[in-house]
């Protein structure tokens, strides 16, 4: 499918759904790992960590590694853009705002991603799809319920979010120029040993990790959850998706994020689910309805 189509075929709502569930886990992971590490520590140990799980994953497809400064630059500007800003904002606006706060404004990434795509004059902006992804922040929010806490600094662990969704948007924009005949893994991998070059410097000069005491088994547990499965494997699945489907497609995981975190906690934990997010997960599924399109052509067709 070409990446200007703006429908979307199962395999990649299979996988979009999958990519829901190994980013959902990231902010259970943060939440769990900023307890005993500081923010842009445990940004560096997640691209570092996800970086070394893919090396051998290069050497087993023979990937060979860009060639000299002009082949670093794109995978440079991608982790900058897709890792080092959006994944420092988050983390840290999370010291400030609950874990659902976040989801919630994470689900902004669509939007954003429509506007930058449309502003840059990759992707026309279709008013269906800006319907769409609207409608679906709305059942975001009813889903897991507005439910702000009043906390120091709230104002500005919002903004922070926002930064970082705003950021994803840009990301995307720089995927579909810079990357076009990269392969997934390579993509995954060479974005994230950039950043970890960039994250070193900065968690180095702002928080100095070296004097900071070892870590319990939980948090290590957390830091290896959130660069194997919410980083090293989510961004092979990424960027396959944005190979497949486009740049704008792929960024509508982060509205199945709350509908997947919510199954899971009633498959895996057995928690409850409440008419309120039922509701939402309905509002969820006819927003994405309404950004594919075919349901709607079809109905235009029968009438």
């Amino acid at each position: 499918m070409s990446p200007n189509d703006s429908r979307i075929d199962a395999r990649d709502w299979s996988l979009l759904a999958v990519l829901s569930v190994l980013w959902g886990g990231s902010f259970f992971f943060n939440g769990a790992a900023l307890r005993e590490l500081p923010p842009l520590t445990l940004v560096f140990l997640r691209v570092v960590l996800g970086a070394a799980m893919l090396l051998p994953l290069l050497r087993m497809q023979g990937i060979s590694f860009p060639k000299g400064v002009a082949g670093w630059k794109p995978f440079l500007a991608i982790g900058l853009l897709n890792n080092v800003i959006p994944f420092s904002l988050i983390v840290i606006g999370q010291t400030f705002i609950p874990s659902g706060l976040a989801s919630i404004l994470n689900a902004t990434t669509p939007l954003f991603t429509v506007m930058v795509m449309a502003a840059a004059r990759e992707e026309a902006l279709q008013m269906r799809r800006v319907a769409g992804v609207a409608l679906g922040l709305a059942g975001v929010i009813i889903l897991r319920g507005w439910g702000v806490e009043t906390r120091s600094g709230q104002g500005l662990g919002i903004l922070l979010c926002l930064g970082g969704a705003l950021s994803y948007g840009f990301a995307a924009l720089a995927a579909r120029r810079l990357l076009k005949d990269s392969p997934p893994l390579g993509t995954a991998a060479f974005q994230l040993m950039a950043s970890t070059v960039m994250m070193a410097v900065v968690a180095g000069v702002v928080e100095q990790p070296w004097h900071l005491p070892i870590p319990g088994l939980t948090t290590w547990l957390a830091v290896l959850g959130l660069a194997g499965l919410s980083t090293a494997l989510a961004y092979i699945v990424f960027f396959q998706i944005i190979r497949r489907s486009g740049a704008t497609n792929v960024m509508l995981v982060t509205l199945l994020i709350p509908v997947t975190a919510i199954l899971l906690g009633w498959l895996v934990l057995g928690e409850p689910i409440s008419a309120r997010e039922i509701a939402g997960a309905i509002v969820i599924g006819s927003a994405l309805l309404v950004i594919d399109g075919r349901v709607l052509n079809l109905l235009r067709r029968v009438t």
